[in-house]
């Protein structure tokens, strides 16, 4: 089987999850109940917390709209191309890494949907560090 052959596909679908999830994390403020939460912290503490989560919102959808229309820029082997896909996988690694190492569960909502939205997530965000890392070894070659 020829890696290279699947690649580009693999990118759209990695740019396409990129932007589904960016959508879908509109959701999180209040599934975490996020209003109630930083009504308690002082206000530039909520505004700093709002910038970083508009922050890596906005990174999601560049990294998913750059895939979608750069397939072909991200695999010409390019300085550019290992610095991006390079970047992006380590940007996805240090993601899964949080989700294991970091984050204190205990608050999680419960509930069946929750969990299984969870588990989707973690192997999304997995998957986009395997397709980006795969990108990054293959433009170094």
């Amino acid at each position: 089987m020829d890696i290279y052959q699947y690649l580009p596909e693999c990118l759209f679908l990695a740019g396409l999850a990129q932007l589904v999830l960016a959508a879908g994390s509109l959701a999180i403020p209040k599934v975490l109940g996020w209003k109630l939460e930083l009504a308690k912290v002082q206000p530039l503490i909520r505004q700093m917390f709002w910038t970083y989560a508009a922050y890596i919102l906005v990174i999601n959808i560049c990294f998913g709209m750059l895939t979608i229309f750069g397939i072909n820029e991200l695999t010409d082997s390019s300085f550019l191309a290992k610095v991006v896909t390079g970047f992006i996988a380590v940007y996805w690694i240090s993601r899964v890494l949080v989700q294991f190492f970091y984050f204190d569960r205990s608050g999680f909502p419960s509930g069946v949907l929750n969990r299984l939205a969870e588990v989707v997530l973690t192997v999304l965000f997995i998957v986009l560090s395997v397709i980006y890392s795969l990108t990054f070894y293959l433009n170094y070659i």
